[in-house]
């Protein structure tokens, strides 16, 4: 049994030792779990992945150059973004690399909704700007988190049977939402200097009022202005509610597990991890929340991913 154990974690790390975390710009988390499944699934994941983030960069992109986006282009882009999921779910009028990424859904049987929750909420990025409350972000993020957390959840939970791919025998979105929204809080967290420098705030109003500022403070904070205290209470309302969070991950991470095989059970200990580590990094009384101060380096994500990799046991 400890030979079996010892020759599992060694597949592990030579999987981890043919990534080139350099080249890994932005962190994708979930694509550099995803490296201990098959390659099928792997494959299935960064198809996915590579559909959603081209929509989420076609809006965030154009903010970041225009700061907003206009009356007359709201509706191009909202068209757009329709388009794009309704040529998917009725698989029509598709160019190859749509054509790749439903064949992969249907092989896999992946949901249509987390698609359809995230274009919507890509829809809320296009007519809005900002959330006004804390509840308006976390219905946005049940698009733009807890949808593309789903597929992941959903690829881990599949299994295969006579060659054929069935799917999770858990509810999957219940599964997948502690995660998310721990994840999401950090990463709004992390990215608080280069998000306002590109003309984007995923900071709730209420919150911001709440703490005496406004987007104007929050971006010359961003730019190096001293930070004063309504921002660190700010930060600490959002950190509390992301260790809440956290806690109901770790109980919905024992709960899933049994029904996942080992691959899938690191991969989820590895997501886990990759944002737990930014969140250890968030200093709130001391921290200046700059992008260099909360990204790690390449370096010790995979420090760290390999610390996952030597301390994981399976469950079963």
């Amino acid at each position: 049994m400890v030979t079996k154990i010892s020759s599992q974690t060694d597949y592990y790390l030579n999987i981890i030792h043919s990534i080139d975390f350099e080249k890994i710009v932005a962190h994708p988390n979930i694509l550099i779990a995803a490296n201990f499944w098959d390659q099928e699934r792997f494959s299935a994941a960064k198809t996915c992945y590579k559909f959603m983030r081209s929509i989420d960069d076609l809006i965030d992109d154009h903010k970041t150059i225009h700061q907003t986006i206009s009356p007359d282009q709201k509706g191009d882009f909202e068209n757009s973004v329709n388009k794009w999921i309704a040529d998917i779910i009725s698989d029509s009028h598709i160019n190859p690399s749509q054509r790749d990424l439903v064949d992969k859904i249907k092989k896999f049987h992946i949901p249509y909704w987390p698609l359809e929750a995230f274009a919507k909420s890509m829809n809320y990025d296009i007519y809005h700007d900002g959330f006004p409350t804390l509840e308006s972000f976390l219905d946005y993020a049940a698009g733009a988190s807890i949808a593309p957390a789903s597929i992941f959840v959903h690829l881990c939970g599949i299994t295969k049977e006579n060659g054929h791919y069935l799917p999770p025998v858990f509810d999957v979105k219940k599964a997948a939402t502690p995660c998310a929204i721990f994840s999401y809080l950090v990463h709004i967290i992390r990215d608080f200097q280069k998000d306002h420098l590109n003309n984007l705030n995923y900071f709730p109003d209420d919150i911001i009022e709440n703490n005496r500022l406004d987007r104007q403070k929050l971006l010359r904070m961003a730019k190096g202005e001293p930070l004063n205290l309504g921002f660190r209470n700010l930060i600490n309302e959002l950190y509390k509610l992301a260790d809440e969070y956290r806690l109901k991950t770790i109980e919905m991470k024992q709960e899933i597990k049994p029904f996942l095989d080992h691959q899938s059970q690191l991969s989820l200990e590895v997501v886990y991890e990759l944002y737990l580590m930014v969140f250890e990094r968030i200093d709130v009384e001391n921290g200046e929340f700059t992008t260099s101060e909360l990204n790690p380096t390449p370096m010790e994500i995979k420090n760290r991913v390999i610390n996952t990799i030597t301390g994981f046991t399976p469950l079963n």
